[in-house]
Formats: C-alpha cells, sequence, structure tokens
C-alpha cells in the first residue's frame, strides 16, 4: 500500500533522512522505532506532505505522492495524527471530529463514522460538547486518534501516541491501535515505547541518524539481543 523508495530529507544543509526504503502492505501494523532524533516524525512528515523529499519516491497504491500538496494526501488515504496530538483546544471534542472529516462530502458517511469512533472512544462521546483543550492528556490523545478516523484514511500515521500517558492508558491506547487496525485501517507507528510498539507490530525498522538499520517482524526484534540493550533496557 505505502511504498519509501531511496528516501533523501534535508533541512538546509543538514541531512535529516538519508535514502531510507521501507513499505507497509495492507492491513499491517508497522512500526519505526528509534532514539529521539534519529528521523521519525520527519519520515511522516514527508509521507503526509508536511514536507517534500529532496530525493526519492513515496508511493500510496503505486502512485508517487511526493509532489502531491498534504490536503490532496489526505483525500487520498492517508491521515496523521501528530505528536504531541495538536488538538483545537478552542473547539468542542465534536468540532474537532468534524473538523477530521472536512474533506469529505457524504453526510451519512461521516455520520456512520462519527458513530464509529464514539464507539470506539466512549469518553469522547460523554465529553462531545467540552472544549478539547480541558481534555486530560489521554483523552486528547483519543480525540487525535478519533480525528484521524474521520477522514476515512486506508493508513493511518501515528506519532508518539503514548507520549506523556500513563502506563495504564498507554495499554489503553495501544489496544484501540489493535481495533482500529481490525477494523482494516492499516498502521505505521511512530513510537519511544519500543516494547509496546514490536508488541503489536506485524513487522519493524530500526532508524537511526536517518537510516534504516535494521528490520524484521515484531516479535524478531522484540527477541534480538541488539535491541534489547538499545531500546528495552535489558
Amino acid at each position: 500500500m505505502l511504498k519509501v523508495n531511496d528516501l533523501v530529507v534535508r533541512y538546509g544543509m543538514i541531512e535529516a533522512i538519508k535514502g531510507i526504503s521501507f513499505e507497509v502492505d495492507d492491513g499491517e501494523i508497522v512500526t519505526l522505532i528509534g532514539a529521539n532524533g534519529a528521523g521519525k516524525t520527519t519520515t511522516m512528515h514527508t509521507i503526509s506532505g508536511l514536507l517534500k523529499p529532496y530525493s526519492g519516491s513515496i508511493e500510496l497504491d503505486g502512485k508517487d505522492i511526493s509532489k502531491v500538496s498534504a490536503h490532496k494526501i489526505v483525500e487520498m488515504g492517508i491521515a496523521q495524527c501528530p505528536e504531541r496530538r495538536r488538538v483545537f483546544a478552542s473547539q468542542s471534542v465534536e468540532d474537532n471530529l468534524m473538523l477530521g472529516a472536512y474533506t469529505r462530502k457524504d453526510k451519512e458517511g461521516i455520520a456512520a463514522d462519527l458513530k464509529n469512533v464514539y464507539s470506539l472512544f466512549p469518553r469522547l462521546e460523554e465529553r462531545k460538547n467540552q472544549l478539547a483543550g480541558t481534555l486530560s492528556g489521554g483523552e486528547q490523545q483519543m480525540l487525535a486518534m478519533g480525528r484521524a478516523l474521520m477522514a476515512k484514511p486506508k493508513i493511518m500515521l501515528l506519532d508518539e501516541p503514548s507520549m506523556g500517558l500513563s502506563p495504564l492508558l498507554v495499554r489503553e491506547i495501544f489496544d484501540i491501535i489493535r481495533d482500529i487496525n481490525s477494523q482494516g485501517v492499516t498502521i505505521l507507528l511512530v513510537e519511544q515505547n519500543a516494547k509496546m510498539a514490536l508488541g503489536i507490530a506485524d513487522r519493524a525498522y530500526v532508524i537511526e541518524t536517518g537510516k534504516i538499520v535494521m528490520s524484521g517482524t515484531g516479535q524478531e526484534l522484540l527477541n534480538s539481543e541488539d535491541i534489547k540493550k538499545a531500546y528495552l533496557g535489558g
């Protein structure tokens, strides 16, 4: 579904992404793990059109999208749930969700998807008229994920969904990621909690200083001694 080919991304003279290649198949959960500053978020922003590559290509269903504008990429089926949530604090929960569907025209489909989001995140329905800025960190994460779902994506890009959350909430968020995937949404996950991410991933890639240095199934990387030492505290 998604194919990244020899991608290079620069900030001025600094090469942040140094020719990485990976792919995400339909229905998979694929995770990118790596330390802070490794290039994970830059990769996500480039896939979603917020940054433009210096060279290389990004393909969605065989079509090159590396020069397509960000809003068109949403229409084509990629929705990003950004790092640090980025909810619209002065808007209600429901208004935030509806903003996720701004590229859509199918009123009945939007209503059905809103109902589905509320079934995945019952707390959002309880707080639908509350201002998003008054929600807890965990609730804001749920809102950001629900907003991305309202775009009816083929593939959802999740950037650090566990950031700043308690261990109990982290487990809840990862259970919901599994539920979203079981509904047919492909997931590309960037996550510093490597143990949780590898535990749900079909496949994983390790990125260090803008290069992919290792790949395999989630289980293979969980069992790797190098990964245990570098990312799992073992």
